[in-house]
């Protein structure tokens, strides 16, 4: 199926304003391509829209495909956005919750990325409108050593006070899925990093450089809100060798449990997942200081790893409020759940495999399998590998 990205915002009716004529339609889900959000590939696109009929599915509501702004729609619309929206644009569709989109909404476009984890490297810094410091705060001990820069002058004074201690990792904030990151070992390379990035951008978004680990785990750590259904879950990443031969992500093993973040602490679990899952909770509790925020999906990434001095570091990566490569697995759960109200806890898994002759196991819901335009062969499908 070809998905044909919306240029303009439209306004749908709330399900409010509905109810307040006195009747409700029947209700539909649709695919909306936010103002800013990236260029998806074919296979991302066509995973957006799985997930979409899969909610739909689960809501018992339609699914209408992208959203039309030139539609008119005959009850309220969820809406399945392929990024993080913002206030204005999710008000302007009727937003006012987070049981009418699978994602979330954020005050300030920064607020959507990493670059709000870190302190900025002094309180003249450079920042943009709604930058807050009580955030960075709060969240510093839950987090990697590292700052957010907003300007080419903050990035070098932070690069200078962090080489010292070892390798530095330059974190573009609107990368994804491990991209559009450079290790960093002096200032040369990193002019190199500034060099690469407009003006605009790094005054917009900024540039995080955080302190290097290696031998990295991430665990994702999870809540979805999908009216009247709850899961949290927690897992991990796993990276794979794309067709350019990058490491990228690679898919996600969840353990999900119906319930919310209390039935995900009841769950046994090591040690370093119980730290990891109370560190996403932190940050996850810390964004009550962003006006307007709101989120049905709350998927927090933990690094474990070895820093520069040979120490064991564990901090919050970064944050998504959007569809991920994590959503076929949680709506995965999801339907399990509904399907079988025994079931306490669903262990499933979404893979993204590349190369040529690659097959999913028996049993798979298979998403795509075939030759992307700009990602070549790859094959991605998402399993069940226990029920208790």
């Amino acid at each position: 199926m070809s998905l044909v990205p919306s240029t303009n915002v439209g306004r749908s009716a709330p399900p409010s304003q509905e109810r307040s004529r006195g009747r409700i339609e029947p209700s539909g889900v649709v695919v909306y391509f936010s103002k800013l959000g990236g260029r998806l590939r074919a296979h991302q696109k066509i995973m957006l829209d799985a997930d979409a009929r899969t909610i739909a599915r689960l809501k018992r509501y339609d699914f209408r495909g992208c959203h039309d702004c030139a539609r008119a729609y005959p009850g309220p619309l969820f809406f399945v956005p392929d990024d993080t929206l913002l206030s204005d644009e999710a008000s302007a569709l009727g937003i006012r919750s987070c049981n009418d989109l699978y994602g979330g909404v954020v005050p300030y476009p920064f607020v959507k990325t990493k670059a709000i984890t870190h302190d900025l490297v002094d309180p003249d810094a450079e920042r943009p409108q709604g930058w807050s410091g009580a955030f960075a705060e709060r969240v510093r001990g839950i987090v990697l050593p590292g700052y957010t820069a907003f300007s080419v002058h903050d990035a070098r004074v932070a690069a200078k006070r962090m080489l010292r201690h070892g390798s530095v990792r330059a974190k573009h904030p609107l990368g994804a899925s491990g991209k559009g990151q450079t290790l960093v070992n002096t200032p040369a390379e990193l002019d190199a990093v500034l060099e690469a990035m407009p003006a605009e951008q790094i005054a917009a978004y900024g540039l995080v450089l955080e302190e290097e680990l290696r031998h990295v785990r991430t665990i994702s750590v999870g809540h979805i809100t999908l009216d009247p259904h709850r899961i949290s879950y927690y897992g991990t990443q796993r990276t794979v060798t794309d067709n350019e031969g990058r490491t990228v992500y690679g898919g996600s093993d969840l353990i999900c449990v119906r319930g919310g973040w209390e039935a995900l602490d009841a769950l046994p679990m090591p040690p370093e997942v119980r730290s990891g899952v109370a560190k996403g909770k932190l940050y996850d509790a810390a964004m009550d200081v962003y006006p307007g925020f709101i989120a049905s999906r709350r998927n927090y990434d933990v690094g474990q790893g070895i820093d520069g001095e040979g120490l064991h570091r564990s901090g919050v990566f970064e944050s998504s409020w959007r569809i991920g490569g994590a959503s076929p697995a949680e709506l995965l759960a999801l339907t399990e759940f509904t399907q079988d109200p025994s079931a306490q806890v669903i262990e499933a898994a979404h893979v993204a495999e590349f190369g040529k002759h690659r097959e999913a196991p028996a049993g798979a819901v298979v998403h795509f399998d075939g030759d992307d335009p700009q990602a070549g062969p790859l094959v991605r499908y998402t399993m069940v590998t226990r029920r208790k």
